[in-house]
């Protein structure tokens, strides 16, 4: 008796198991769709509404210094999936034919006048939303990072290809939270936590800080 009441509640405990993982993918399917959703409408207004500004910056950059309006460059995306994302071009042509490889600093002499004023703005991103469209990144995630920075970071940091686990976003928690300030360790650990535990609230509060951050002109330098 005592060994079927046991097989009663043990099965009652693999059913409510069950029943909660049921739910839990439910509910994280919602947020991925409502999360696409999100996506795709604000990416397509955003194009819109920020046409004349590109056009702008576009000229602008074509004055300041030589080379292409738009940088193009190759990422790793979902599940280490390559791409190419599209930027403005911030820095001289050819920033890295000296230096190789590098991670942007603050004050970086690369950076051009009209480069300076676009990332302080972080109107540099705005060509991602193309990239937002095609279903390379969304708004909210981890940067994408160049696929050397991958190899180089991931040997210091274990789990810093975990951040391949989502897409990547135009901006993110760690940005929103110090960007340049942050060392590459406190990035790692801000793009950990925000894998853990997002959602849409998460994304929202992302999404206005980043409002801000443009509003005030906080972005990169």
């Amino acid at each position: 008796m005592a060994k079927l009441d046991s097989e009663v509640i043990n099965s009652k405990i693999n059913r409510s198991i069950l029943k909660q993982k049921r739910n839990n993918n439910l509910r994280y399917h919602l947020y991925l769709s409502t999360k696409r959703l999100l996506d795709i409408i604000v990416s397509v207004l955003g194009l819109i509404l920020t046409l004349p500004i590109m056009l702008i910056v576009a000229i602008a950059i074509k004055i300041d210094t030589p080379g292409p309006i738009i940088f193009k460059q190759s990422r790793l995306g979902l599940n280490g999936e390559e791409f190419i994302i599209y930027k403005f071009r911030s820095m001289v042509k050819n920033a890295e034919a000296e230096t190789g490889p590098v991670w942007a600093k603050k004050n970086d002499p690369r950076i051009t006048k009209v480069g300076h004023f676009i990332r302080k703005r972080r109107i540099d991103e705005l060509p991602q939303f193309l990239n937002i469209l095609k279903g390379e990144m969304s708004l909210v995630g981890p940067r994408p990072e160049r696929p050397v920075f991958i190899d180089k970071f991931s040997k210091n940091y274990t789990d810093f290809r975990d951040r391949l686990l989502i897409k990547p976003g135009i901006t993110g928690l760690a940005q929103v939270t110090g960007g340049y300030e942050l060392s590459p360790h406190q990035k790692v650990r801000l793009d950990i936590f925000y894998i853990k535990k997002r959602g849409l609230l998460l994304d929202i509060k992302v999404l206005l800080k980043t409002v801000l951050i443009i509003i005030l002109g906080n972005g990169a330098r």
